[in-house]
C-alpha cells in the first residue's frame, strides 16, 4: 500500500484540479486547477523515476548503486518551465477579459460563446 502512495496523491491532485476546470465557472480557478493538474503530472513523473535506495545521477566516482532516472528529472523540469509560461499567458488572458468585461465569471462574459 505505502508503494503505491505517491501515485495515490497524483490521482487526488489530478481530479481535484479537473473538478476545478470542469465545475467552478470563474476563470482564476480554473486557472489553479490547470496548475493543479500540471502539479499531479510533475508529481507522477517523478514517482515514475524514483528507484528506492539509489543515489542521485550527479555523482561521477559513484559506486556502482542504482541511480535515478534522469530523463524524468529532465522532463520535470521542462515541464516546469512550458507550466509557467502557460500560467503566464492564461493569467494576462483573463486580465484583459476582466478589463473589458469586467468580471471573470464565465457566465457572464457572453461574447465568448460564439
Amino acid at each position: 500500500m505505502i508503494d503505491n502512495l505517491p501515485f495515490l496523491v497524483v490521482a487526488g491532485t489530478i481530479m481535484i484540479g479537473l473538478y476545478a476546470i470542469l465545475m467552478k465557472k470563474d476563470l482564476i480557478k480554473m486557472i489553479m486547477g490547470i496548475s493543479l493538474v500540471e502539479s499531479g503530472v510533475n508529481l507522477f513523473l517523478i514517482a515514475l523515476g524514483y528507484r528506492w535506495d539509489s543515489i542521485a545521477p550527479i555523482f561521477t566516482g559513484a559506486p556502482s548503486l542504482a541511480m535515478v532516472m534522469p530523463t524524468v528529472q529532465a522532463l520535470t523540469l521542462t515541464s516546469i518551465v512550458i507550466g509557467v509560461a502557460t500560467l503566464a499567458l492564461l493569467l494576462s488572458l483573463v486580465m484583459v477579459i476582466y478589463r473589458y468585461y469586467h468580471t471573470t465569471d464565465v457566465r457572464k462574459v457572453t461574447k465568448l460563446q460564439g
